[in-house]
């Protein structure tokens, strides 16, 4: 607002244009008189002066950009005075007071403006003094009323344009404030958007792409910033039929969408995402309406849920298990006693011993089986020690690989991330247990010769679940097998308890598996589909001293 380097711009100009006019008129008029040669010569000589300091501070200001110093712009005032001043006593004639004293005001009023606060006051000063001197003792012309008045109207602009110019400081200080804090906010706000784990685009009502962050070009696999300002819906439905639908009926309708969910289909996956729409309905003048669209990745999030929701129908199960277990475990004890008893009676045939055996034999395999039941209703954490995971595995991915199951020579290879620590709290019979299970299946399809990998990192950045259970960060187990793989059809029963694909099994292996590492406030997951089979394991490092008191089943397999 107050810009000198602008001010002084101008500045230049009226300099230049007043000594050349000047100069011009001496020429043309005193030039034709012989008595006004000293004021050719006056004005000669001022307009050379002008000249040279104007070229010289152009350099010093515009060239060479050096800063425009208080001391500096003091100078072009006062020389700008001097001008005037020169002006002025070229022009008086016949003791009548110069038309040309209305320039002080223009140079008071620049001053005021140009120069610090009290600035003006002291070139208003030093113009009433340099006025007096050139009407009273250069021109010998009488203190008027005329002059009183120009001495009063230079005071009053002096005066005048001091306020001004404060006023106009401080609006000017206001406002560079508020385009420093619009600037800072700017930034934040970029930041934000540029950082924020969610795609965000907005489009205008013709469908023109106005701003894209890089997750939204991360999450949809275009790139957005190359299509600014040009129509991108077609392209978004190709990959998000869902984000394009709901953009346009924002823009149609004017609808805003909460919570939608959609499916992103990229070059390189296909996931789920959740989209938010809103929209801005400008005036078509200054703002124009706008459509702005907010969608995220959530795989992780219908993961967490379909881990939740197993989580709750395993705990239903467990206390329908423990229950059903307890009713049939003593009768079925009571019936293997009767008919050991009916056994050994001497009258008894070979028949009535040989079907005697089958009873106690189903008998027997009954109670192992409920006892299973009952170990995986009281799946808990006895104790809280800190245990190496690493260690843990080492020793799990050992003992599955001499197991009689293992056949064809499947070798279990460990590989653990050098230089982290690996250490977490928790049961270490109840992870060791858990890890064995899923190595154990991992070896049990594997195909001869096959190589079952454990891999074992810590979790860092954006691979640690939300929630205060990883507030102290957590341990990544990840198995891996080259099986022939799990079919789409059956892989959301997985963690189902009694749901097996091996004859014999009990299909209770992996359920027990979910229920010790949640037991851990952990999470499991298969997260590997095709060929082969990954499932993960991931840890808190810290635990609560919360949980029962009742182990594991040793041995129990899907």
């Amino acid at each position: 607002m107050l810009d000198p380097r602008r001010l002084l711009r101008w500045i230049y100009i009226g300099r230049l244009s007043v000594a050349a006019a000047i100069f011009l008129a001496a020429v043309r008029v005193w030039l034709r008189d012989d008595t006004d040669v000293q004021k050719l010569l006056i004005a000669t000589l001022a307009f050379a002066l002008t000249v040279t300091v104007t070229v010289v501070s152009v350099v010093f200001s515009e060239i060479y950009r050096r800063p425009l110093r208080t001391n500096f712009r003091y100078l072009q005032s006062v020389f700008d005075l001097l001008l005037v001043t020169t002006v002025v006593q070229v022009t008086i004639a016949d003791g009548q007071v110069s038309q040309f004293a209305a320039l002080y005001i223009l140079v008071i009023a620049a001053s005021t403006l140009m120069l610090p606060p009290g600035g003006g006051l002291l070139i208003a000063a030093l113009g009433n003094v340099l006025y007096v001197a050139v009407v009273v003792f250069g021109s010998e012309t009488q203190m008027t009323f005329q002059v009183w008045l120009h001495l009063g109207v230079f005071a009053a602009v002096a005066l005048g344009s001091g306020f001004l110019a404060v006023q106009l400081r401080r609006e000017g200080e206001g406002k560079a404030l508020l385009v420093a804090e619009l600037g800072q906010l700017r930034l934040q706000a970029d930041d934000i958007l540029r950082n924020i784990r969610s795609g965000v685009l907005t489009i205008d009502a013709e469908g023109r792409l106005l701003f894209a962050n890089p997750m939204a070009e991360q999450l949809m696999g275009l790139d957005l910033a190359a299509r600014i300002g040009h129509p991108v819906l077609d392209a978004i439905a190709t990959v998000a039929p869902e984000i394009a639908q709901s953009l346009r009926r924002s823009l149609t309708d004017r609808v805003r969408t909460a919570r939608a969910e959609g499916t992103v289909a990229n070059a390189d996956r296909q996931f789920p995402i959740g989209v938010t729409t809103t929209f801005t309905a400008g005036d078509g003048v200054r703002t124009m309406s706008t459509t702005t669209a907010i969608f995220q990745d959530i795989s992780d999030q219908k993961r967490l849920d379909a881990l939740r929701l197993r989580a709750e129908r395993l705990e239903g199960v467990a206390e329908l298990s423990a229950a059903l277990a307890h009713e049939i475990k003593n009768p079925l004890a009571s019936i293997r006693s009767a008919i050991e008893q009916l056994s050994r009676i001497p009258r008894a045939n070979e028949d009535e011993r040989t079907l005697s055996g089958l009873v106690m034999r189903e008998s027997d395999r009954l109670a192992r089986l409920l006892s299973e039941f009952l170990d995986f209703a009281r799946v808990r954490v006895t104790r809280i020690a800190p245990v190496n995971v690493a260690e843990i595995a080492r020793n799990a991915g050992t003992l599955a690989e001499s197991h009689p199951d293992a056949e064809g020579g499947v070798r279990v290879r460990c590989e653990v991330s050098a230089g982290d620590s690996m250490i977490v709290q928790g049961d270490e019979d109840l992870l060791h247990r858990a890890i064995f299970n899923l190595a154990l299946n991992a070896v049990q399809v594997s195909p001869p010769g096959a190589e079952v990998l454990i891999e074992i990192e810590p979790l860092g950045g954006e691979q640690i679940p939300m929630g205060p259970a990883f507030e102290s960060g957590g341990i990544a187990v990840r198995i891996t097998d080259h099986g022939p793989g799990i079919p789409e059809e059956i892989r959301e029963r997985l963690f189902d308890p009694f749901f097996t694909t091996r004859p014999g099994g009990s299909g209770l292996g992996l359920a027990v598996v979910h229920r010790a590492i949640e037991a851990h406030r952990g999470i499991v997951f298969h997260d590997r589909p095709g060929s082969e089979t990954r499932f993960t394991v991931m840890l808190p490092r810290a635990q609560n001293a919360a949980a029962a008191e009742l182990p594991i089943p040793a041995g129990a397999t899907t």
